[in-house]
């Protein structure tokens, strides 16, 4: 992938930064900031940070003008060009350069906590890019030398395609739904159509007609006819038109039901007394 050397992109910009001169480093351990006389700084301005393509650019101006005190070309991070000193997270050492091969240690300071964080986020970002370009790129050439797979037809190579058949051999198969509501089956051991029979025991009683004229009559009391010894004389003497039935309800009930089970009874008419 080839690089826009010409384009100048602004990573971060801090109103107010501070440079100190510090001593030559004791040992390997790092630098200090407490042996930096930090209440007295060499000088204080401005900083940005810009990249172009894969490097960034550490510039310190003057806050007014905006000319250039120093720069520094950072190519890795964390690298050699920029380091964090071993008792603050405020203050840096960067490498100078003047762009004739000479370069510089200085102390880089910040008057906010969260100022230094913001350079430290600014770099770490940029290079993070960096890196997944750089990926990218190799991924890009394996692909490039790797053989292509040739899918193209051959002289004379040809495709059938079946749509048509497909879509009747999918609604040929279709199952249809049942659409109506099905009825429970009736439990084991039941009848269908069967009819309670009468409960054993439940004999007729019938009454003695009354005598309607008996029961105007204020006089004497006339005897009570006996009741005729045969029971099923006035069923017999009133024929097949009318019955007269003086008998218990749960007996009619059941007797209404064979009636209409057998379908006869339009030939009966039934005066219950």
């Amino acid at each position: 992938m080839a690089e826009d050397n010409s384009y100048e992109s602004m990573l971060c910009v801090k109103p107010e930064v501070h440079v100190y001169k510090i001593p030559p480093r004791a040992s390997n351990r790092g630098y200090r900031a407490a042996d930096w006389k930090l209440d007295e700084p060499a000088w204080s301005g401005r900083l940005k940070i810009s990249a172009k393509g894969k490097i960034a650019y550490i510039k310190l101006e003057d806050k007014n003008t905006g000319e250039l005190f120093a720069q520094a070309p950072v190519e890795q991070y964390p690298g050699c060009v920029v380091e964090s000193v071993t008792d603050s997270s405020r203050y840096f050492v960067i490498r100078i350069e003047d762009g004739n091969g000479r370069h510089a240690f200085i102390g880089l300071g910040f008057a906010d906590r969260g100022d230094s964080f913001d350079f430290n986020v600014a770099l770490q970002d940029h290079f993070k890019w960096v890196k997944q370009e750089g990926e990218l790129a190799k991924q890009e050439a394996s692909e490039s030398t790797a053989p292509k797979l040739d899918l193209s037809f051959k002289e004379g190579q040809t495709i059938k395609i079946s749509i048509g058949q497909n879509i009747k051999k999918k609604e040929a198969g279709a199952k249809p739904r049942p659409t109506g509501v099905g009825l429970l089956p009736p439990p084991p051991g039941a009848k269908v159509g069967g009819v309670i029979p009468p409960p054993v025991g439940e004999q007729t009683v019938s009454a003695v007609p009354t005598n309607s004229a008996s029961l105007l009559d204020f006089g004497s009391p006339s005897p009570a006819a006996p009741p005729s010894s045969d029971v099923w004389g006035d069923f017999t003497s009133a024929g097949s038109k009318y019955v007269f039935l003086n008998m218990s309800p749960v007996f009619m009930a059941v007797l209404t039901i064979h009636l209409v089970h057998l379908s006869h009874l339009s030939s009966f008419n039934m005066i219950c007394f």
